[in-house]
């Protein structure tokens, strides 16, 4: 397999993070997206869409979408509960992730760290930690009751919801008044086969 990306990238890294605890055998082929990596010819006739993570499974077959790729990966394994509700409950998180996470804590961290904190994206960034920290506060009231995300045990809703969460605070978040999620992510950080974001 081969995994195109960024592992500066959230939604990069947290399928690189997911290949390393599987030990899965995969060649990471870097993609520079701030200079136009994803819109070359070549890649759009692997991902038309343009965008990374791309993970190539064979020669010609490719899917694109993290968590797309996070559930095809861990299907069968112990990143994957086997009880029906439990699935369904993994992919509420990563759709809670996509929806209502990533878009406000990884483009408040796009706007400070990417594109060097802007005057004119100052109001933007606002309402995007706004809406972060809405978010927050969601996963903190969760992980009160709860060690992991579902059904107490380590699995790729996990892998999902840490890519930005463990690095909000370049984005601009405080993540000092969360004890629980500072918990669960020292938790995360504990597993076996743990990989850093810019390894």
């Amino acid at each position: 397999m081969k995994l195109y990306g960024d592992l500066k990238s959230g939604n990069c890294y947290k399928v690189a993070l997911l290949l390393k605890q599987m030990r899965a055998a995969h060649e990471f082929v870097k993609v520079d997206i701030m200079n136009g990596g994803s819109r070359t010819d070549d890649f759009l006739s692997k991902n038309p869409n343009g965008k990374i993570p791309l993970l190539e499974i064979s020669p010609g077959q490719y899917l694109p979408e993290s968590n797309a790729i996070l559930w095809y990966l861990a299907d069968g394994s112990a990143f994957l509960p086997e009880d029906k509700l439990q699935r369904a409950q993994v992919l509420q998180w990563l759709f809670f992730e996509q929806y209502s996470h990533e878009p406000y804590i990884a483009t408040a961290r796009y706007i400070k760290v990417y594109l060097g904190n802007p005057a004119d994206r100052q109001a933007d960034l606002q309402q995007k930690q706004k809406r972060g920290y809405e978010a927050l506060d969601v996963m903190e009231k969760h992980l009160a009751a709860n060690k992991f995300f579902v059904g107490s045990r380590y699995s790729i809703a996990d892998i999902g919801l840490y890519a930005y969460t463990h690095v909000a605070h370049e984005g601009g978040f405080d993540l000092a008044p969360y004890p629980y999620i500072n918990a669960w992510l020292a938790r995360v950080k504990a597993q076996p086969e743990y990989l850093t974001m810019t390894a």
